[in-house]
C-alpha cells in the first residue's frame, strides 16, 4: 500500500499533467478557420467549436465537422469515415503531449466563478444571506453540471437476421431547459425505425433522445438531430421521432397557458415517403 507521501506525490504528478484551457485559447485555436464555411460540432465539446463559427445542426448540411480535441484519433477517424467528402477539423491535438490532460472551459471544474456568476444574479432579486440562498448557487452549478454533462456513446447494432418490420419505442420521457429562457421542458418522445440489415439495442434508442434533450435546447432541434443520429447510426430504410412536451417557459410567463402541449416530428426515408408506413407508426403512439 502506497504511503501518504506517495500517494500526494502521485495527485501532485497528475496535476501537473492537466492542463486548463481558455476562452481565450478556445477562441484564438480557431481564428483561423473559414467562417463563411457551415460546421457541425461532434457532441459535445465540438459543438461549443461550432458555436464560435457557423454552427449548423446536421452533418449533412455542414461543409465542416469538428471537434474540441484529437486525443485517440478514434472521433476523427469514425466521422471522416462516415462523411469522407466533408473536412474535419479540430481545435486542439494531443498528438505531440499525448500524456496532458486539457480540461476546457465548459467543463465543470474550471467554471469556478460559475457560482459567484448566480450569486450575482440572485442579488438582484432575494437576500442572498437567508439561510435557504446561502448554498442556491453551489446547488445549481452542480445541477447544471450533471443535467448539461449527456456522454455520448457506442452504438451496438446486431445482424437483423432478415428482420425488415417497424420497430417503435414509445413515451420515452426526457427533459429538457429551453434555451430562451432556461425554463424546464419536458414530455415523451417516440422513435421508430425500419432496418436495413442492422438493429441497435433497445436502450440507444432512449440514450439518443437524452444525448440531444440534456441541453440548453429547442424541441423542433431535439427532434431533427435524435432524427438524423439515427438514421446516421444505423443506416435505416426509415427513421421517425415524435416528440410532445409541456414548456414551463409557456405555462409560467407569457401568455401563461397550463396545459398546452407542443408535438414536433420528422420522418425520414420511407416514413416520409410511404404514407401507409407512416400511418401505422401513428397509430402506435395513439395507443
Amino acid at each position: 500500500m502506497p504511503s501518504k507521501s506517495e500517494m500526494e506525490d502521485e495527485r501532485t504528478a497528475t496535476q501537473d499533467m492537466e492542463r486548463i484551457i481558455t476562452w481565450t485559447e478556445v477562441i484564438a485555436s480557431v481564428s483561423t478557420w473559414n467562417k463563411n464555411l457551415k460546421y457541425y460540432g461532434v457532441p459535445r465539446g465540438g459543438q461549443y467549436i461550432a458555436a464560435l463559427l457557423n454552427p449548423v445542426d446536421t452533418p449533412d448540411e455542414a461543409d465542416v465537422i469538428c471537434d474540441d480535441l484529437i486525443d485517440s484519433g478514434a472521433t476523427q477517424k469514425k466521422w471522416t469515415e462516415k462523411y469522407p467528402n466533408k473536412i474535419f477539423l479540430a481545435a486542439f491535438d494531443k498528438k505531440n503531449n499525448p500524456s496532458e490532460w486539457l480540461r476546457f472551459p465548459w467543463e465543470s471544474e474550471v467554471a469556478i466563478d460559475a457560482e459567484e456568476n448566480v450569486l450575482r444574479l440572485l442579488q438582484h432579486f432575494d437576500d442572498v444571506n437567508r439561510e435557504g440562498l446561502k448554498e442556491t448557487p453551489k446547488r445549481y452549478v452542480k445541477f447544471l453540471t450533471e443535467f448539461l454533462a449527456p456522454q455520448d456513446f457506442k452504438f451496438t447494432v446486431f445482424d437483423s437476421e432478415g428482420l425488415d418490420e417497424m420497430i417503435v419505442q414509445t413515451n420515452i420521457p426526457f427533459y429538457s431547459l429551453c434555451e430562451h429562457h432556461l425554463a424546464p421542458f419536458f414530455g415523451v418522445a417516440h422513435v421508430a425505425y425500419i432496418p436495413n440489415g442492422k438493429i441497435v439495442g433497445l436502450s440507444k434508442l432512449a440514450r439518443t433522445v437524452d444525448l440531444y434533450a440534456r441541453r440548453f435546447q429547442n424541441q423542433e432541434r431535439i427532434t431533427a438531430q435524435v432524427a438524423d443520429r439515427l438514421t446516421l447510426e444505423l443506416n435505416a430504410k426509415g427513421v421517425a421521432v415524435v416528440l410532445t412536451a409541456q414548456h414551463l417557459c409557456m405555462a409560467m410567463r407569457g401568455v401563461k397557458k397550463h396545459d398546452t402541449w407542443t408535438t414536433t416530428s420528422k420522418m425520414v426515408g420511407v416514413f416520409k415517403d410511404d404514407l401507409n408506413c407512416r400511418s401505422e407508426f401513428l397509430s402506435f403512439i395513439k395507443k
